[in-house]
Formats: C-alpha cells, sequence, structure tokens
C-alpha cells in the first residue's frame, strides 16, 4: 500500500492505515508547530488531536544564560557545569575513568543526562554518572519498551493478515496491551493475532 504524503491525509483514521516511524511523527510535529515527544504512543496522540482539531503545540522553553564550559573536569564536575555532551572529551574522560580504551556510554546514561538537563538539576556530577554506568545508581533509565513496541508495531503492519483492520495502529496497540500485560514473549506473530482475534473487536 503506497503511502501518501502526510498534508494530503484528512483524518486519524487514514493516518493510522500506514506505518510511521518515530523520527517521521517527530519531523510531522514539528513541521505543524505541534509539540514534540520521546515516544511514538504518545507522538501519535498529539497527531490524533490535531486531526480532531486540536493542537498540542510545541512549548517554548526560556533561553538560559550560557555559562562557559570549566576547562578541568573531575569526577565533582557537575553535568551543567560542564556543558556535558557525548563527544570525545568526555568520552576520553570516562576511558581514563575505566580504563576502558573505547569506551562507549550506555542507554542509561543517554536517559539519564537528557532527564538531568532537562530537570537543571545542577547537583548531578560526572561521579553519579559513572555510577550509573557502573550500576551503582538509578536515576533515569532508557525505555526499553519503547524498542519492543516499534518492532512490534512494525511487524504487525507488515503482515498482510492486518489488512482487514481500518485502524492498524489502534488494533496493533489492542493486541500489545494483551501482550505486554501477559508473560509471554513481547514480539508479534500471526500466532498471536490469530490467538487473540477474538478480543480485538
Amino acid at each position: 500500500m503506497e503511502r501518501p504524503d502526510f498534508d494530503s491525509i484528512k483524518t486519524y483514521s487514514e493516518f493510522s492505515k500506514y506505518y510511521w516511524y518515530r523520527e517521521e511523527l517527530i519531523k510531522i510535529c514539528k513541521a505543524h508547530g505541534l509539540k514534540t515527544a520521546s515516544g511514538k504512543i504518545e507522538l501519535n496522540q498529539i497527531i490524533e488531536a490535531y486531526f480532531s482539531g486540536k493542537k498540542i503545540l510545541l512549548e517554548k522553553k526560556q533561553k538560559r544564560a550560557r555559562k562557559v564550559p570549566v576547562k578541568e573536569l573531575s569526577l565533582k564536575t557537575g553535568l551543567l557545569e560542564c556543558g556535558f555532551t557525548f563527544g570525545p572529551r568526555f568520552r576520553e574522560f570516562f576511558e581514563k575513568q575505566t580504563g576502558e580504551s573505547r569506551f562507549k556510554f550506555n542507554v542509561d546514561m543517554v536517559a539519564t543526562a537528557k532527564a538531568v538537563k532537562e530537570s537543571g538539576d545542577e547537583s548531578f556530577t560526572l561521579g553519579d554518572l559513572l555510577d550509573i554506568y557502573y550500576g551503582k545508581k538509578t536515576y533515569a533509565t532508557y525505555d526499553r519498551s519503547a524498542l519492543q513496541w516499534n518492532r512490534f508495531v512494525k511487524d504487525f503492519c507488515a503482515d498482510p493478515a492486518t489488512d482487514k483492520f481500518p485502524e492498524k495502529l489502534k488494533a496493533a496497540a489492542k493486541l500489545w496491551k494483551i501482550v505486554r500485560e501477559s508473560d509471554q514473549e513481547k514480539v508479534y506473530s500471526p500466532e498471536l493475532l490469530d490467538k487473540y482475534k477474538d478480543s480485538m473487536g
């Protein structure tokens, strides 16, 4: 099924017939001045509201005075104070701290740094971030369920058997809810659809 351009789609029902990547949803929201969220479910809710005439607008962030990043890094250096990024300067710093020659930031470090920046937590240090790396502390964790959902809905939409659903995304969400609340593997399969087809009416 060939997917039309977003601006030529008139209803959320029509929009839901097609599979959209998270990055595409973010671009759509940005292009229409809508709020951009981190998860696909919330992005779809924003777009659904848009089609119903309610615009969830992008919040304007207040500009903060830019601080000059500190030159010398230590474990006591604040994450905000040093203008932390995932670039070479900080990778080299963590290589020295861990003794690993090819240091890689893990997903919980990424989620934590984002949360620290969003909350403006000036007490959080590079030492705290190192503790996140070693699993000694928890601040913000990466939402691994988002990856499972993305894979699930992509496989659901790719299955020709799901063409009978006028709103594929809603149908996928119903099946996902059943799977998520069970102890079975969080992956889509045609057998799964067959098993729960009566519960999706």
